[in-house]
C-alpha cells in the first residue's frame, strides 16, 4: 500500500470512530487548559481532572494563582506527578502571564517562554483554545506513528513533522485528538493483537512489528539500537 493510501484510510477510519473527539482535559478557557495540560505531564489525563476542580476553585486565573502561592498549589494538586515542581512552575508561569499584560493568548513566543510550558503543551493550547493548526504529540501518538510506518520513532519532534506532513493541516487539530483515543482504546502499548487492530492490520510495518516483539519503542531522544531481527 502506498504512503498516501495508507494515510487516507487511517484518516477515514479515524473520522468514522471519533467524528468529533472531545478534550480529554477538562477546563473553561485558554488559561485554565494551558494549566491543565501542564499538569498531565507523567499523569494521566483522569488524575489531572480529578484534581483540578479543586484547584481552579481556588484559582482559576493567573492573578488567583499568584495570590495562591506554591505552597497552596503543591497542597492542592498533590496526586499529580511531579507535583512540587509543577506547583512552582505554575505559580510562576502565572507570574509571567501577568508580566505579559494577563492574559493567555494565541502566541507561540509567549506560550513556550512561560515555566513549564514546552512545544507540546503550547501546541495543545493553540490547536484547542484558539484553533491554530498544530499537531501535539504525546506518548500515543508517538508509538502509534512509528508503529504504522509514519515515522521512525526518532524523536517527538521528528514525529510531529512527519505528521504534519502526512495528513492535511485542515485535520491536524482533530488528527491528533483521535489518534490519542484510538491509541487508548484499540492499540495499546502491550499485548496488543495486531491483526484485530483496526488500523495495526493494514497499516503496521513488519519491521516495526518485529521490532516491539522483542523491545519497546525507544524513549523520545534516545538513539535506537540495531533491530534484532536484522
Amino acid at each position: 500500500m502506498r504512503r498516501a493510501e495508507k494515510v487516507e484510510r487511517i484518516g477515514e477510519i479515524l473520522d468514522d470512530l471519533y467524528p468529533d473527539p472531545p478534550i480529554p482535559l477538562d477546563h473553561t478557557d485558554p488559561y485554565t487548559l494551558l494549566v491543565a495540560v501542564a499538569l498531565s505531564a507523567q499523569t494521566t489525563d483522569k488524575k489531572v481532572n480529578e484534581v483540578t476542580p479543586a484547584l481552579f476553585a481556588l484559582a482559576s486565573t493567573p492573578e488567583q494563582m499568584v495570590e495562591l502561592g506554591p505552597e497552596k498549589i503543591l497542597e492542592t494538586i498533590r496526586e499529580v506527578g511531579l507535583a512540587p515542581t509543577k506547583a512552582k512552575n505554575l505559580w510562576l508561569a502565572a507570574t509571567q502571564l501577568l508580566e505579559a499584560g494577563g492574559e493567555v493568548l494565541p502566541d507561540w513566543e509567549l506560550l513556550e517562554s512561560l515555566a513549564g510550558v514546552g512545544h507540546k503543551t503550547a501546541s495543545v493550547v493553540m490547536a484547542q483554545a484558539f484553533d491554530v493548526p498544530a499537531f501535539p504529540v504525546d506518548t500515543h501518538i508517538h508509538r502509534l506513528a512509528w508503529r504504522w510506518g509514519l515515522s521512525d520513532g526518532s524523536s517527538v519532534e521528528r514525529t510531529e513533522r512527519d505528521l504534519k506532513a502526512a495528513f492535511p493541516v485542515e485535520t491536524w487539530n482533530r488528527r491528533h485528538l483521535q489518534i490519542i483515543y484510538f491509541g487508548r482504546e484499540h492499540c495499546p502499548a502491550r499485548r496488543h493483537d495486531w491483526m484485530a487492530c483496526p488500523i495495526c492490520s493494514f497499516a503496521a510495518v513488519k519491521k516495526r512489528v518485529a521490532e516491539e516483539s522483542t523491545k519497546r519503542l525507544p524513549s523520545p531522544g534516545a538513539r535506537r539500537s540495531r533491530p534484532a531481527t536484522r
